[in-house]
């Protein structure tokens, strides 16, 4: 008689048992995830690393490769910023610039903006820079004779679809650098950065309209596209065979306009069948692909 109900609450005890470590776990991966943006958000300088992404020379352009971050942005480099996305974005948006471009500056100077400055070499310092070493090219006489800015890349290491990731906010280059392999080097040490981080992608959002950069991205880097809906106010839904698949909507106005990219980058942090949107990620895996295209 003692011990019936004893072996009946331990029966309860294991019933209950599986959604507490479900529970369990969901909080140890979020903490886990936590620690990894952490840790990203952390580093100085990314490119610290990759030194040899710090100096481009290639098809007639001659550059170098800066790190910086939104809360420190001297003034010049904000009035940089803000002209090169109203010369490269305003066509695309039409009437809907000025709303877009208030986002912008404020995602410009967010403390966890992270950024990738391209300056054109002088022609004194461009022909220094083949006999250069990595530690010349980054001392302070070097710094000196650097050109104007020519570009750069806004990124940020974010939670997107329960996993760490790269999300590149913005990659901008001025008219004549670009169709030199300069974005192309951009995006790889991009993609670095993002492994060395242990992020499992690379994300970025492009306006439909703009035919270059959906070129650049789908044909030069290979990446998958997904196309996204708006889905009541908070929330999306795109269905594949394999699942069904919840993705969170990017703080951006319209999102109707703007296909989103993907890369994996990292195959080993999670486990198959821990929810639906990692079981697509070991789907493309699985299948030694590094595109997937969800149409609604």
């Amino acid at each position: 008689m003692i011990g019936a109900p004893m072996e009946t609450k331990g029966l309860n005890a294991n019933r209950e048992s599986k959604p507490n470590r479900s529970r369990k776990e969901i909080i140890e991966k979020k903490k886990a995830m936590d620690a990894l943006l952490k840790a990203a958000s952390a580093e100085k300088d990314h490119l610290s690393a990759f030194p040899a992404f710090r100096r481009y020379q290639t098809n007639g352009l001659s550059a170098f490769l800066e790190s910086g971050r939104g809360d420190k942005l001297a003034s010049s480099v904000k009035h940089y910023i803000q002209n090169l996305l109203k010369a490269n974005m305003e066509g695309l948006y039409g009437s809907e610039w000025p709303v877009e471009e208030r986002v912008k500056r404020r995602e410009m100077v967010a403390p966890e903006a992270r950024y990738i400055f391209v300056r054109e070499a002088s022609n004194a310092s461009a022909s220094e820079m083949s006999t250069m070493s990595e530690q010349e090219s980054t001392s302070a006489s070097c710094v000196e004779k650097r050109g104007p800015m020519v570009g750069f890349v806004h990124f940020r290491f974010v939670i997107e679809e329960e996993l760490p990731v790269l999300y590149v906010y913005e990659l901008q280059l001025e008219p004549h650098v670009q169709g030199k392999g300069l974005g192309k080097f951009l995006m790889q040490l991009i993609e670095l950065i993002a492994r060395k981080n242990q992020m499992g992608a690379v994300v970025l959002t492009v306006h439909r309209s703009n035919s270059v950069a959906m070129n650049f991205y789908l044909s030069k880097m290979r990446y998958g596209l997904r196309r996204v809906m708006k889905f009541f106010a908070k929330h999306s839904v795109m269905r594949l065979k394999l699942s069904w698949r919840y993705v969170s909507v990017s703080t951006r106005n319209h999102l109707r306009r703007f296909i989103w990219f993907n890369k994996v980058v990292n195959s080993t942090l999670f486990t198959k069948g821990q929810n639906p949107a990692i079981e697509v990620l070991e789907w493309i895996i699985q299948f030694q692909q590094n595109a997937l295209i969800i149409v609604i």
